[in-house]
């Protein structure tokens, strides 16, 4: 049986079981002294003057979050809610709708909904952003109250209100509350080709693919064509998942390194030797809720010209947080390092770039929904390296290849059109047609040359 973890969805998590440092004042020079002590007298006159009485913990906390707000979004103060909060999500033992959500500029915004759940079969969508629920405005709330409020008892009805960019008008989807067991990771079989699916990267995430590869083969009772990892609205995880994820299907080199403040605190981390896919065709599905942990198996695997990349351009989130507990209940999350793909690539900010950019055609708003993405959160991490504006523009190229309307579609039984291509690409080209399309892709990027075996 599984571990429960404490983690955070959209987040590459190191934990460091590292000590308060309750001498880190001492460190301080006399400047920061002088501001410390205007702080101290803006608390002294709030408790005092204040035109209600305030309890202590609660300024000392909003003063926390406060200075961790102007850092970067992913840095943040867990106190003993916060964790039971994250034990929760990660139990997946509790009466709620599937949602990843973020709070901005006062207003719930959906980061991704999780496969397979009532938000995901009510259509909600990355971006959209809920302002009420049952009918009661939500919006100037805090996130933890939006929370409670969708979680609840299994088989009540919820109502939500839902502004879509592109739509002219809010609209409202009705949903059950179901028991969110997030399954990190699901397999099948589709056209002799193996599907496997991760939504998250929690605790032993690259045993249960390495796992999902061998049911696959015993099902078919024979090799598949190839695999298809879809990592699409997989808002990340732990970064040794990442890790181990990569080295399934890597049998040498670098996956990802981490760097720090200081030039020296660089940590590399690299495959082992054996592939468990035995070199078969792998294609990688990304969209732009493909987020962290997600991106640095895309990235590894695409620098190594080990698998083709399909989909959207990822989140473009390329930073690590270290869990730093301060007590037995509270713990401060705070962004310690960036990590770069196997070519020395930052994926802050521009995230990765598909190989082959296929749109969800299937989606009929796929065109007017705008793309949530790192680079559009206030006091995101500049990546270090200047990045081409083309990188950051949206993927709203039409291609000839992609023109059928999502009615078309839906009659010819397509109701995911890029699982649809890809398992076509791997169908139809096999190895020898996936060799040369890896290596067309390795001709525009650096890295190792592609291999693919059959």
């Amino acid at each position: 049986m599984k571990k429960p973890l404490v983690q955070a969805t959209a987040l590459v998590l190191t934990v460091a079981l590292l000590p308060a440092a309750t001498a880190a004042i001492s460190a301080v020079d006399a400047s920061t002294y002088r501001e410390m002590e205007q702080f101290m007298s803006v608390f002294d006159r709030v408790r005092t003057d204040y035109v209600d009485q305030v309890d202590d913990s609660a300024l000392i906390k909003g003063a926390i979050n406060g200075m961790l707000g102007s850092l970067d979004p992913h840095s943040s103060f867990l106190d003993a809610r916060d964790f039971d909060n994250l034990r929760t999500q990660t139990d997946g033992n509790y009466g709620g709708l599937g949602l990843s959500v973020t709070m901005e500029d006062g207003a719930v915004k959906v980061i991704a909904p999780f496969k397979d759940t009532p938000a995901d079969g009510a259509g909600v969508k990355a971006g959209d952003y809920i302002t009420h629920i049952d009918g009661q405005l939500i919006y100037g709330g805090t996130l933890d109250e939006a929370v409670e409020e969708m979680r609840g008892k299994p088989g009540t009805t919820i109502n939500l209100t839902i502004v879509r960019p592109g739509r002219d008008k809010p609209f409202d989807v009705s949903m059950k509350r179901a028991i969110i067991d997030l399954k990190p990771v699901t397999w099948e079989v589709k056209d002799d080709i193996g599907v496997i699916s991760l939504n998250s990267f929690s605790s032993d995430v690259g045993a249960d693919v390495k796992a999902a590869i061998a049911s696959i083969d015993k099902s078919l009772g024979k090799k598949p064509l190839g695999y298809v990892l879809d990592m699409r609205s997989n808002p990340g995880g732990l970064l040794d998942e990442a890790v181990a994820v990569s080295d399934v299907f890597l049998s040498r080199g670098e996956i990802v390194s981490q760097r720090g403040r200081a030039k020296s605190d660089i940590e590399r981390y690299f495959a082992k030797t054996g592939d468990a896919a035995q070199g078969l065709p792998v294609i990688v599905l990304i969209d732009a809720g493909s987020a962290s942990a997600s991106e640095i198996v895309a990235g590894a695997l695409q620098d190594h010209h080990r698998g083709l990349v399909m989909g959207e351009r990822s989140f473009g989130k390329g930073s690590v947080q270290t869990l730093l507990p301060l007590s037995n209940t509270s713990a401060l999350r705070l962004t310690t390092a960036r990590y770069y793909t196997p070519s020395g690539k930052s994926v802050q900010e521009g995230g990765i770039e598909p190989d082959i950019i296929v749109p969800q055609l299937s989606d009929p708003d796929y065109k007017t929904r705008p793309r949530f993405r790192e680079a559009d959160l206030r006091r995101h991490l500049i990546n270090e390296v200047k990045l081409d504006d083309a990188v950051l523009e949206e993927d709203t190229a039409d291609d000839p290849r992609f023109t059928k309307t999502s009615e078309e579609l839906k009659e010819e039984g397509v109701d995911d059109f890029q699982m649809h291509y890809a398992l076509e690409t791997i169908g139809r080209l096999g190895p020898k047609g996936m060799q040369t399309a890896l290596n067309r892709a390795s001709a525009k990027k650096p890295g190792k040359a592609a291999t693919v075996r059959k």
